[in-house]
């Protein structure tokens, strides 16, 4: 079952900072991890890869050049996500850590009072060409581990999906399905794996799961 709710001044508010923090310039790659720093990151586990891709997959069918940040628990349940288009054409991982804080600010409360970090941000990228790591992919690295320590979560999983399938990159884990072209699998299923919602709406916009969409419709409700 998939859930819809009204957008608030907050979320329309975010989703502007989200749009101007991507601009188009044609800057050279910088600020970008290579994947021996991001194997040295010490990055966690996940336990389940395949639940969390195909929970994210079924919640907001990412088209290429659309990233997925979602934030899981310590039972590596997802608590909320968010999709956005990318719209920048420099590959940068400033100007992508500043999406990605926009959207964790949009969709769930930081956790920078705790001493330590319980939950985990992860990130799902559906791009076109290959799973291996590109500069790109360097730059998103570097752009979630930044806004992981900005918004006081811990820095997860940086997963590729292409027509190939998905990859998690510097773990040497993926699979065939699902990927950027295959149907979503039932979304009741992923629903109840993932214990979270989803609003529906125009694919080009960012779409929000989790417990910050109760929050958002009762803001709206207001």
């Amino acid at each position: 079952m998939t859930f819809g709710f009204a957008p608030s001044a907050a979320a329309s508010t975010s989703d502007s900072l989200a749009a101007a923090a991507m601009p188009d310039t044609g800057r050279q790659p910088t600020r970008m991890l290579e994947p021996s720093e991001w194997s040295a990151a010490e990055i966690p586990l996940l336990r389940n890869p395949r639940e969390v891709v195909s929970g994210l997959h079924a919640r907001h069918r990412p088209t290429p050049a659309t990233a997925i940040v979602a934030v899981l628990d310590p039972e590596e349940r997802i608590r909320a996500s968010a999709s956005f288009a990318r719209r920048a054409s420099a590959v940068d991982g400033w100007v992508f850590r500043n999406a990605l804080l926009a959207q964790l600010r949009r969709v769930i409360p930081h956790d920078l009072r705790r001493r330590t970090p319980v939950r985990t941000a992860v990130l799902l990228y559906c791009r076109d060409g290959e799973g291996r790591w590109t500069q790109e992919d360097g730059a998103w690295m570097w752009g979630l581990r930044d806004a992981c320590t900005l918004h006081g979560l811990r820095c997860g999983a940086y997963i590729t999906l292409t027509r190939e399938g998905w990859q998690v990159l510097g773990e040497g884990r993926g699979g065939r399905r699902p990927s950027a072209g295959s149907p979503p699998e039932s979304f009741a299923g992923a629903a109840g794996a993932g214990g979270a919602g989803t609003a529906v709406g125009d694919p080009r916009q960012p779409r929000a799961g989790g417990a910050a969409s109760e929050m958002l419709r009762r803001v709206a409700a207001r």
